[in-house]
């Protein structure tokens, strides 16, 4: 339970917002049951999809949201602000959090709507006075929205005065993922300073699950090197300069595996066709893995991770292979740096560069001692920085910051 004063306890009640249950899922349970083990009654809000059935199995609640992850129609549009505005004067919640860029300003038009105006019942309050939910945004990424890439362009023109009005509110806090994306916020006037923070991640890494002991197949297969690469397969996760890699190292003649985990994402403009990743196993340059649920397993099955990504908030993956002890090769991108320590526990290669991938990877696979005293680095840098318990311990101080700021005291 959380307190307000002396004697007066009260249990708040949390929304996670999201457009996608994958995202709720993946990336929210987590920090879900470090919520709940504090004192927090926690539900889930996002449309209705296949992981819906594993949030519920986990013993949380969950209010069904119908908006479109690509839609564009503005009646349509308003109308999941409107539907948004209703699941909170219904639900009262003390506190909302919104998860990517549509339950942003979505959510946070809803919370501002008069709509959402409750009757408090927080001990101290005067009763006649309404009041909104506190609302914490996370940004997970600000790459893409300021690439040279035709859409991100067209989006600016947009996306930037919503996020304005959206970040700059006296209720709302800003949540981002890297150094950079705070920097980016400060400088282009997107929020309040005082009202910005900077996680290391969404949830942290859990590495009693993900570590380097045991390892299977390197017995079998000594003489093979296992280059994975895991991510839903979008084009900006640079998959293409992953495949173009491989081709250069198989031309090169060295003893390489390139495995490549994940499923398309009909959702996303970006998403890569099914044929094509097809073609590339057939091709048998790639070994397709489709997506995959045996991470801890399948890292440690691998010698070197690579995540060529065009951008990225935090990428999960890596943090996931530098707690089982992998040497990693990555993008010199804001998400990317505070994971791989160029030169230490890998590299870091330009975006879109397929040659100085391949160049890095090559190094790794002919040195392997440099492999492993990378991997040791990578292990001692996910204990001591990135750790699950350490993070999720962070996210639930900044709700209790968030809604002391917002409470008033007896």
């Amino acid at each position: 339970m959380n307190t307000l004063g002396p004697g007066r306890h009260v249990m708040y009640k949390v929304l996670l917002v999201a457009h996608w249950d994958w995202v709720l899922y993946n990336f929210r349970l987590p920090l879900a049951r470090a919520l709940r083990e504090a004192g927090y009654n926690v539900v889930f809000t996002c449309p209705p999809g296949p992981y819906i059935r594993w949030l519920q199995g986990a013993g949380f609640a969950w209010i069904p949201w119908r908006v479109e992850r690509r839609g564009m129609n503005p009646v349509r549009e308003l109308a999941a602000v409107w539907r948004l505005a209703k699941i909170y004067r219904a639900e009262r919640p003390d506190l909302v959090h919104h998860f990517t860029m549509k339950p942003i300003i979505y959510g946070t038009l809803a919370a501002h709507s008069p709509a959402t105006l409750r009757a408090p019942t927080r001990p101290g309050w005067d009763k006649s006075d309404g009041r909104r939910p506190c609302i914490i945004n996370t940004l997970s990424g600000l790459g893409f929205l300021f690439s040279d890439q035709r859409l991100a362009r067209m989006l600016r023109v947009v996306l930037l005065p919503a996020l304005r009005y959206c970040l700059r509110s006296r209720d709302a806090w800003t949540v981002v993922l890297n150094p950079e994306d705070e920097l980016a916020c400060v400088r282009l006037g997107l929020c309040d300073v005082e009202r910005l923070t900077t996680m290391r991640s969404h949830m942290g890494v859990d590495v009693s699950a993900f570590c380097p002991d045991g390892r299977s197949g390197k017995a079998e297969r000594p003489h093979v090197a296992i280059v994975l690469m895991a991510c839903r397969l979008l084009w900006d996760k640079g998959v293409a300069e992953f495949v173009e890699a491989a081709r250069l190292l198989r031309r090169a003649g060295l003893a390489t595996e390139f495995w490549l985990a994940g499923a398309p994402d009909p959702g996303n403009p970006r998403c890569i066709p099914q044929k094509v990743v097809e073609e590339w196993a057939r091709e048998g340059v790639i070994r397709w893995l489709g997506h995959r649920e045996d991470m801890p397993e399948l890292l440690r099955q691998a010698d070197i991770a690579v995540l060529p990504s065009y951008h990225e908030g935090l990428p999960r993956f890596l943090l996931e292979a530098a707690a089982t002890g992998l040497p990693l090769v990555a993008t010199d991108i804001p998400g990317c740096r505070p994971i791989v320590k160029d030169g230490e526990n890998g590299f870091l290669v330009p975006a879109r560069d397929a040659a100085a991938l391949a160049a890095s990877v090559a190094r790794l696979v002919c040195d392997p001692l440099l492999r492993g005293r990378m991997g040791k680095a990578s292990r001692e840098l996910a204990e001591r920085e990135f750790a699950e318990s350490v993070v999720l311990e962070q996210w639930v101080n900044l709700y209790q910051r968030v809604l002391a700021r917002d409470s008033v005291p007896a």
